[in-house]
Order: structure tokens, then C-alpha cells, then sequence
């Protein structure tokens, strides 16, 4: 597979029983779907081609597969493409999605537009909040907080009254990551000595560490003893054997409960979803060639 895709024509597809048709409004691009493009996922999952990738997905239920309930024809939803293999993805005109599966309705005072980035991102950033169990008061360590699961993470730990140190490159991605919310957040270099400034602002360590970009076991060393840390890029506990520090790999399955608390944060105004690129369907490839250099989220357009 080109590490560039093309956009191309391929069938409508059907849903077979337990799955919706959705008529696809928004897509995002994620950093699966990167290296999908380029190949690296082929080791641990079926790929069926023509391979359509995406997973993020919002927009409209047009039509029922056989046997399920709960829906109708004209729902508005959003979720995660959940397939044991890749090829059905999302950015296409049409997807189908198992009904019982990373799908959900949008609320209220959502728009198509943030309810198509959310869910990938939003569901990460929550589930490895979760897994270190930040509280209010702590201090968490943010690595990648300018890409969409950090920009949504730093919110989501500011909202729980976190002390939040932020990694980011100079400049313009700075300027986003302390423009995400209105409480202070610190921000750090991490082109230059990010421990060293992570020391002055947590000299004891910080009590969680969110690992989205970056060395994990150089960031694990910024932990206090029993300190925890999630990890959305694949680090285990064995690669930190040298710290007293507890390790979660996160594999992220997100579920209807996930989702929907998620939009409806949005929908109060409590979360904001930071899309800063919108591409039509048929720029996705520019939208491709774009996802390193951009913050926050790339979402494409795709009715």
C-alpha cells in the first residue's frame, strides 16, 4: 500500500445483519490511519482491499442491517469504525458499523463537524485518564499535546482539577496547546531539555503520565515513585523495569457509555474538539500529507 492513498470509486456497501449503512458527513484522520497508509499495521490485522481507511466517521443511518433494533432510518450518529479487520473504513461516502459496537447517537448542540473527530482522540485521551486514575490535585505529564488525543486530554485533566504540564514544539503549537482552555497550563519544550524543565515546575516527579509522542522511558523517569503511566504508542511495563512505576498499555475499545459522555461534553460546552483543517473528500490525500505539521484535529468532509 502507497503511504499516499488515492481517492478512488468503490461499491456501496451493504450492511449485513447487526450492522447500519451510514451515509458519512465527517471523517477524521488519526494516527492509525497513517500508518495504515504506510503500511505498518499489515503485521497484526487483516487487510481487505480495495482498502478504504478511516475510522472516526459522523453522519446518517441509511439503512438497517437485519436484526437490529435501536436505531432508525434518518439517526444522526457518530462513533468508531470497529472491525476485526481494515478495509471498511470511513473515508468514503458510505460505511457500515455494527450496531451494538462504537457507534452512538449525537446529542444536541453537536455539530457533524467535531461529532466526526471525536471519537478515536476523545475515547483515548479519556481511557488513559481513567487508567491512571487522575484525581484532583495531581500533576500529569501530557506527551503529544498538540496532536488530537493531547488536545483533548489536556481539557479533559484541566476539568478534573489536574495540574497540567504540557509537551509541545515552540511556537504555533504552543500557541494552541495553551489556547485550549482557560486555566494555566505549562508547556515545555520538548526539542530541547524537557526533563530538566519538567523538574522545575514537578521536583518531586508528577503523579501520571500520559505517553502519546516521544521516549516513553524517559518520560517514565519523570514519575514519583508509584507513580502511573498510559501509554497509547505500545510501551509495556517490562520496558521500564528500572522504575517503580505501574505501566498501562491502552488498547482502546470505545463503547456506547464512552461516547456518548464524551459528546454531551462537547454538547455543554465543557469540551471543545479542536479541528483546526477541514479538506473536501476528494483533497483527502492533501489532508494526508498535511496530518504531521498540523495540531489538533484534520477533519475531511466527505458528503
Amino acid at each position: 500500500m502507497p503511504s499516499t492513498p488515492d481517492v478512488t470509486e468503490v461499491d456501496t456497501p451493504r450492511p449485513e445483519a447487526g450492522e447500519l449503512l451510514v451515509k458519512v458527513a465527517t471523517a477524521s484522520l488519526n494516527g492509525f490511519d497513517i500508518a495504515t497508509a504506510a503500511g505498518y499495521t499489515q503485521a497484526f490485522m487483516e487487510h481487505r482491499f480495495p482498502l478504504v481507511l478511516g475510522q472516526d466517521f459522523a453522519g446518517t443511518v441509511e439503512a438497517l442491517g437485519e436484526g437490529v433494533e435501536g436505531f432508525a432510518v434518518g439517526d444522526t450518529v457518530f462513533g468508531v469504525v470497529m472491525k476485526p479487520f481494515l478495509g471498511a473504513g470511513s473515508l468514503a461516502q458510505y460505511v457500515t458499523v455494527p450496531a451494538g459496537l462504537g457507534v452512538a447517537r449525537i446529542p444536541a448542540g453537536v455539530t457533524l463537524g467535531d461529532a466526526g473527530a471525536l471519537g478515536v482522540a476523545g475515547a483515548t485521551a479519556l481511557v488513559s485518564l481513567d487508567a491512571v486514575a487522575l484525581a484532583e490535585g495531581e500533576t500529569v505529564l501530557i506527551s503529544g499535546a498538540s496532536g488530537g488525543v493531547g488536545a483533548l486530554a489536556v481539557q479533559l485533566a484541566v476539568a478534573r482539577g489536574a495540574t497540567v504540564i504540557a509537551t509541545s514544539r515552540p511556537g504555533a503549537q504552543t500557541d494552541f496547546v495553551t489556547g485550549l482552555t482557560d486555566a494555566a497550563v505549562h508547556v515545555v519544550d520538548f526539542t530541547g531539555d524537557f526533563q530538566a524543565q519538567v523538574r522545575v515546575i514537578a521536583p518531586d516527579g508528577v503523579d501520571a503520565v500520559l505517553h502519546l509522542a516521544g521516549d516513553g522511558a524517559a518520560l517514565a523517569a519523570l514519575l514519583r515513585p508509584g507513580g502511573q503511566l498510559a501509554s497509547a504508542t505500545g510501551l509495556s511495563q517490562d520496558d521500564v523495569k528500572d522504575h517503580d512505576v505501574t505501566v498501562h498499555t491502552i488498547m482502546n475499545t470505545p463503547d456506547v457509555k464512552i461516547l456518548t459522555a464524551l459528546a454531551e461534553q462537547v454538547a455543554t460546552g465543557a469540551l471543545r474538539v479542536p479541528v483546526t483543517a477541514t479538506y473536501p473528500l476528494e483533497q483527502a490525500t492533501q489532508a494526508f500529507a498535511a496530518f504531521a505539521g498540523t495540531p489538533g484535529k484534520i477533519t475531511v468532509s466527505c458528503s
